[in-house]
């Protein structure tokens, strides 16, 4: 065997390469190291807390708009009770044959609505409200003298929110200045 390849030869060797006054002090190397990885630690921690937060809001909207394709299909049974209801003619309405389907047909559409309310689903307020691109969808301008111009004057469908969340909005007319009137676009 060699004494090249001793281990005190080596060192030697290592010392002799490096230029005078560069030698590395074993400290500070462990310390820099400590430190490296004290940042990994913390960056890591961070980003672990950072995953959990998200997925717990995640977990919390997933529970809270759960019934939201639930909601949104049943919004169609809510609108054919509103018209079946508004189909009724009054005289027909208080006919003592006809009085027991109407008033259930009317506890069915209340009943639904007591439903909605439970889970979260109200419905959007629209006339008379400015219109909102939010929550209103226009339909059509129609003119009129007594509502101010994009005032909602007519409500063709209903809008709904589930929670704070858009469900669906509501089909709307707004109102336009009449024809020959001029509009005040400085307000």
């Amino acid at each position: 065997m060699s004494d090249e390849n001793t281990p005190e030869t080596n060192a030697t060797e290592a010392k002799e390469a490096m230029p005078e006054g560069s030698m590395r002090n074993p400290l500070a190397d462990l310390e820099a190291d400590i430190e490296k990885f004290r940042t990994d630690l913390l960056y890591a921690q961070a980003e672990t807390q950072n995953v959990r937060r998200r997925l717990e809001k995640e977990k919390a909207d997933a529970i809270a708009y759960a019934a939201t394709g639930f909601a949104r299909d049943m919004l169609s049974v809510a609108d054919n009770l509103a018209r079946a209801l508004a189909a009724i003619p009054a005289e027909l309405a208080s006919d003592e044959k006809l009085k027991p389907l109407v008033t259930g047909i009317e506890m069915t559409a209340r009943e639904l609505e007591n439903v909605f309310q439970r889970n979260g689903v109200t419905k959007i307020a629209a006339m008379g409200e400015p219109l909102d691109p939010n929550r209103h969808q226009a339909i059509m301008e129609m003119e009129s003298a007594s509502a101010a111009p994009g005032t909602i004057v007519h409500e063709m469908q209903s809008g709904y929110m589930i929670k704070d969340r858009l469900l669906r909005p509501a089909m709307v007319g707004v109102a336009k200045a009449p024809a020959g009137q001029s509009v005040d676009t400085q307000a």
